[in-house]
Parts: C-alpha cells; structure tokens; sequence
C-alpha cells in the first residue's frame, strides 16, 4: 500500500510529496471520460479507509528522506474530499509540516458541503476542477453520481472562496466535442467572472483516457482562451501537441495579443520565433510590458 508517491517538480509548487488518501483502488463520485484511471462505478463515500495514524506515519518517515520538500499534495485514486477523516488529517499534518505548503487536488464535486469547507480553509492552497458549467456536461463529461448538480458546485465555491485566505485555484480539462462548444465556454465564462478565483488553468488530455475521447491541441486550447474575458487570469496548461511553428509578430501585433491575454515564458516560444523574441524584450525594456506572477506563474502583460 504505497500512500506516499514522488517527490515530483512541478513548474507550480516547488518539489512535491505526494499523499494518496485511496491508495488500494480508485474511489471516485465522478467517472470522468478523460480519467486515466479505469472506469468504476461512481460512489457517495469511501468503503476502503486508511487511518489518519496510518497516514501521518507514512508522511513523517518520507519527510526523514526528502527533507526539502515545497508542498504536500494531498490526492487520491479517485477523490480526496470523500476521505471522511480530511480535517482531522489535515489538522495532524499542519502539526508536522513546518515550513512546507499544503495543496489539495479535488475535483469539486463536495465544496457545497460545510463540512468539506472546513477543511479545505486549513490548507494553503486548494485546487478544484470546474469542467463545465451546465448540468447537461457534467453528466456527459464527468458523468457525476447522481445526487450531484452544478448549482450545488457553483454555488458551493462562491460560498467558499468568500471565506478562504489563500490560494485558489480552478482547472478546467477541455475535452473536444464536449466542453469546447461556444455555449459550454460562454457559461464558464460567466460563472468564472463571478467567482474570480487566483488562476485558472486550462489543459486538456495529455495520457490514455479510460473512454475514447479526443484532446485539444495547444493552438485549440488559445483560442479557446481567447473567448473567455481578458480579465480572467487563465494559464494553458498543455504544451504537448503543439503542431504551428514559431511566427514573426509585430511590435503591434505583439502589444494586440498580449492585450487580449497575458501570455508566459512558455506561451512565448511556442508562438513566437527569435526576432519576436527580440522585440518583446525591447518592449519590456521600454517599461511597455511588465511581468507579473500569479501563483505560481510569471504573466507578460501590458503596463
């Protein structure tokens, strides 16, 4: 039973341990389309649970091995927050991390739940995914068990980030044919003004999917994020089937782009080639631009 995974760098966080909360088989409300897990019936709670004992012993005798570790990551085979002991966990972990940051990968099905909220606010960072914005999706791409409905996430994660003092952030997986409709975007869109969360995140499948669904190249994920409000600080998250080549923009064209949505180092050279490059440093060097960071990441945006 193997509840510590890693560590792993991550670009994000830093270097993370990995704490699995269902390490014996995949316990999930949601049987997700894209999940890399394989399909199992959806469920309301846990049946198979390691003790909090049993996991805080795990962590300690990891934390004898890597010492120098940014974050625990706190996950599942399936979903975290049906853990049933998670404040009593997370309180135990706050009295053996130190300096180390907490995170938690939920796919935010049970942020309705007062409960769940409590402990979610002891953790430094939580991440939730936020696929779709309409019943009809969640059941189609998530395919949610029963009792769950996309009013009760919407408004379980207003509720929530009203009261959380620190970082959230959403992730939305965009699966073609699904959630990558005008209307789907234009509802999530909508909603995300409204909830303003730290960062967004957009990706979509980078490993084999338990269902034969199709994945977005990184030319699909910009325009996509090009339909949602400039104000809304979203990062694509997936570089893997990058297809265009790096082009020559600009100095407008550059300004323009920018203009509509704030890019990375990494969005930079996949879209622009050398004398691009050249330019954006001038521009940046002129006070024009300035870099910004938000969780994590440095955004070029205009000053």
């Amino acid at each position: 039973m193997n509840i510590i995974f890693g560590p792993i760098n991550s670009r994000r966080f830093g270097k993370s341990l990995g704490i699995d909360l269902s390490p014996t088989k995949k316990q999930c409300n949601f049987d997700c389309l894209y999940c890399e897990l394989e399909p199992a019936k959806t469920i309301e709670s846990y049946k198979d649970i390691i003790s909090v004992e049993d996991i805080i012993k795990a962590i300690k005798e990891s934390l004898k091995t890597h010492s120098d570790i940014d974050v625990l990551t706190v996950t599942a085979n399936g979903e975290p927050t049906l853990y049933p002991y998670l404040k009593e966990l997370i309180l135990e972990i706050n009295k053996i991390k130190g300096d180390i940051k907490t995170l938690i990968l939920s796919n935010g099905s049970t942020i309705s739940s007062k409960k769940i909220q409590e402990a979610l606010m002891l953790f430094d960072t939580v991440k939730l995914s936020l696929d779709c914005a309409t019943s009809k999706c969640l059941k189609k791409l998530d395919r949610a068990y029963n009792s769950i409905t996309i009013e009760s996430i919407k408004e379980g994660m207003v509720e929530f980030k009203k009261e959380f003092r620190g970082v959230f952030i959403i992730e939305i997986l965009i699966v073609k044919g699904i959630n990558n409709k005008d209307s789907e975007i234009e509802e999530l869109n909508k909603f995300l003004l409204k909830l303003n969360p730290i960062r967004i995140d957009i990706g979509t499948i980078d490993r084999p999917p338990a269902y034969k669904v199709e994945a977005l190249s990184y030319e699909e994920l910009r325009e996509i994020s090009l339909k949602f409000s400039s104000s809304l600080p979203i990062y694509i998250a997936s570089r893997k089937k990058v297809t265009s080549k790096p082009s020559f923009y600009s100095k407008n064209e550059i300004i323009d782009t920018i203009k509509k949505r704030p890019l990375t180092q990494d969005d930079i050279n996949v879209l622009f080639n050398k004398r691009s490059k050249d330019i954006i440093k001038e521009i940046l060097d002129r006070g024009e631009l300035k870099i910004v960071n938000s969780s994590g990441y440095n955004f070029f945006v205009i000053n």
